[in-house]
């Protein structure tokens, strides 16, 4: 007997998985369909909730580091812009890896709905950042210090192995956080997931083209001297290597770890993702 075959007969399903997987598999599909599915209008509109958003966690970040100019300690409270995220049911552009790439790997949607989304998303969030950071500018005024030494410690790092591995991080660490929240139904445990996922991302300063972006921007009202140019020169190689982390170091591998349930729903799909189902 083989070890599938042995799989088969101590397993509730006859997939070539294990159950959870499989059921966390065909709610990363469905979801992921869903997504692609929405119109421009909808997909804008929650591109622009997820810059707002997510930037409740960063005013929370600048809160706590302007009390204590701890960065472990900010990125515990940053955690609140994550589960604003969850709950609120907002995109962020690095969540957009993980799920929607599955689906179109499932043959559920097309590559030009994920170009759309991906392109929609990613505007908006910055929009609606940018946004929100001049609104928390001019609320807190006394924060200017801590968006200097934020943006600063981005836009100065230059083009170097430590920059391009934390962006690597960064991209990996938010997608391993999509994968875990769809492995559970308790909204509890995906709150943790979110609460760990802001620790990290932000106590540790990995590199995140949109969050982080929120902070340069915030400068930028701030007066600090800085200028949109040199967001651009960090942000083009940041955006690339959180892809590179989040589609290489976690989307590529859980693909191959369920091609054949990937090949099962290829076989049933129609001939054109777009059509009417």
């Amino acid at each position: 007997m083989t070890g599938d075959e042995r799989r088969r007969q101590l397993g509730d399903n006859d997939a070539p998985v294990e159950e959870e997987i499989e059921e966390s598999f065909d709610r990363i599909v469905e979801e992921g369909a869903q997504r692609l599915a929405r119109s421009w209008t909808t997909m804008l509109i929650t591109g622009t909730f997820g810059g707002l958003e997510v930037g409740v966690g960063v005013m929370a970040y600048l809160a706590v580091m302007h009390q204590t100019q701890n960065h472990l300690l900010a990125g515990l409270a940053f955690g609140i812009g994550m589960v604003a995220l969850l709950l609120a049911k907002s995109e962020l552009f690095t969540e957009g890896f993980l799920v929607p790439i599955t689906a179109v790997a499932a043959k559920e949607a097309s590559v030009s709905q994920l170009l759309k989304l991906w392109g929609a998303t990613l505007v908006m969030n910055l929009v609606g950042g940018w946004i929100f950071m001049w609104i928390v500018v001019q609320a807190f005024p006394d924060w200017k210090p801590e968006l200097e030494d934020a943006a600063l410690y981005f836009v100065e790092a230059g083009f170097t192995w430590q920059s391009v591995c934390l962006a690597v991080l960064a991209g990996s660490t938010i997608t391993l956080m999509t994968r875990m929240q769809h492995g559970t139904d308790s909204d509890v445990a995906k709150m943790a997931v979110a609460v760990a996922d802001g620790f990290i991302l932000v106590g540790l300063q990995l590199f995140h083209s949109v969050l982080d972006s929120l902070l340069i921007f915030g400068a930028i009202h701030a007066g600090v001297q800085i200028d949109y140019m040199d967001w651009l020169g960090w942000f083009g190689y940041t955006v690339l290597f959180n892809m590179v982390g989040g589609l290489l170091l976690v989307t590529a591998l859980r693909l191959v770890r369920n091609k054949e349930l990937i090949r099962e729903r290829r076989e049933n799909a129609p001939e054109d993702p777009d059509a009417a189902r």
